[in-house]
């Protein structure tokens, strides 16, 4: 690559990581700001429960679709388009809460509006990483654009619950709308020569493609079953506002400051795997990681104490990173570029419905028992699922990634040329 090259390359990837920050902040900053007017109107763990059933169904049902697209056409383009969703539904919820008429019907929609959008702009934006960097360097721009999006995640909340306390439900969504253009304006300067990528047209085959590559390649369904099933036992965010209301009594800025923790963990692993050499022993590492995330939750369950309760969240975050980076460089480095889109939405179909059934598991269980025993049972099972998925997929045990002798992303593999198993 020319020196020129590179440097259009860095101004790219620099616009790609302020476009995947700004989007993370404003969808969380969202996201938080509708968990708590949901239980400051329904004082229900059953309605925070359904917030993630609302996500779920097109998070499950239009991801593959999105990831077919993103394969089909301009990667940018589907990005931005997906973005402007956000921007008209925070104007509107800004509005509609400033006349006091938001309830709960509305922000249930809103929930499932952005949902459909994000089914779009996420195998979109995830694909178009390694159309930016080198194959060789690819693990430290993953870990550095994990690291921009984890803290756009904890910059979201963490905001949220200051500008709630501070000025109102109101002007949260305000602040999502200005972080959503700011998105915009970022995601428009990620220029990628379309001649260098390739194209698959629209159809029910390109989506089996993608389907047909996972089945095929045990150690990436490892990784994406592994993810799945223990954040869907594990996860405890959608409880956040029943444990700084009624369990830590820490008001709203406690709230943002818990629902930030995670994200603050993750930070600071993202900023130590930038500087340690690439993990290449990532099978077994990630296996132990998830154990501990599940481990850490079990605390962050019990605890009564909100330094503590934020330290345990904090490490939930570290875990969490280290199994988000790992999976993600295996998954996109084991992909042909053609199949980037199609193999990163059904990755993103399982994260999608982990989150979801997630949120909706911890909020259904602590309606029926308590918030402390849904969270508390979701670490432990969290634990039998690595266990499981250790048995299950032994390649996954074995699995080391390789990170040399593949041409530059962006150009399709020759027959001569063969990906590492992911």
């Amino acid at each position: 690559m020319s020196p020129r090259g590179a440097r259009l390359a860095d101004r790219r990837f620099v616009s790609y990581l302020a476009a995947r920050f700004a989007a993370a902040a404003a969808v969380m900053m969202l996201r938080a700001a509708i968990a708590w007017q949901v239980f400051a109107i329904s004082r229900s763990a059953f309605h925070l429960g359904l917030i993630g059933l609302v996500q779920f169904v097109p998070a499950l049902g239009l991801t593959l679709l999105g990831g077919a697209v993103a394969d089909a056409y301009d990667r940018r383009r589907v990005a931005l388009a997906a973005e402007v969703v956000p921007l008209v539904c925070s104007i509107l919820l800004w509005e509609e809460t400033a006349r006091g008429t938001a309830g709960l019907g509305l922000l249930y929609a809103t929930v499932f509006v952005v949902s459909v959008a994000s089914a779009f702009e996420n195998p979109a934006a995830v694909a178009l990483l390694p159309a930016l960097v080198r194959r060789d360097s690819f693990p430290r721009a993953v870990a550095v654009a994990t690291t921009s999006r984890a803290l756009g995640f904890a910059t979201g909340p963490a905001a949220c619950g200051l500008v709630i306390a501070g000025a109102g439900i109101a002007a949260a969504y305000a602040a999502v709308f200005a972080l959503v253009g700011v998105a915009l304006a970022a995601t428009s300067r990620v220029i990628v020569d379309s001649r260098e990528m390739p194209r698959r047209p629209l159809d029910l085959r390109a989506i089996r493609e993608g389907l047909a590559f996972v089945r095929g390649h045990p150690v990436v369904l490892g990784c994406m079953t592994l993810d799945m099933f223990a954040v869907v036992f594990g996860g405890a965010a959608a409880l956040l506002p029943v444990y700084a209301t009624d369990i830590l009594h820490v008001g709203p800025r406690g709230y943002g400051l818990l629902a930030s923790s995670l994200d603050i963990g993750a930070i600071l692993c993202s900023i130590l795997l930038t500087v340690l050499p690439p993990i290449r022993r990532a099978g077994p590492v990630l296996l132990v990681t998830v154990a501990l995330y599940g481990a850490a939750t079990v605390v962050f369950g019990l605890s009564r104490s909100f330094p503590l309760s934020v330290a345990a969240y904090m490490a939930v975050g570290v875990f969490d990173q280290v199994s988000v980076v790992l999976r993600s460089t295996t998954i996109q480095l084991a992909t042909p570029d053609e199949l980037r889109g199609r193999v990163s939405a059904v990755s993103l179909v399982f994260i999608g419905a982990s989150n979801q059934l997630g949120a909706a598991e911890s909020g259904f269980l602590a309606a029926l028992t308590s918030a402390t025993f849904s969270v508390v049972a979701g670490g432990a099972a969290s634990l039998v699922v690595v266990a499981a998925v250790a048995l299950v997929f032994p390649e996954l045990r074995r699995h080391r990634l390789e990170l040399r002798g593949v041409p530059r992303p962006g150009r399709a593999r020759s027959s001569r040329e063969s990906a590492p198993d992911r």
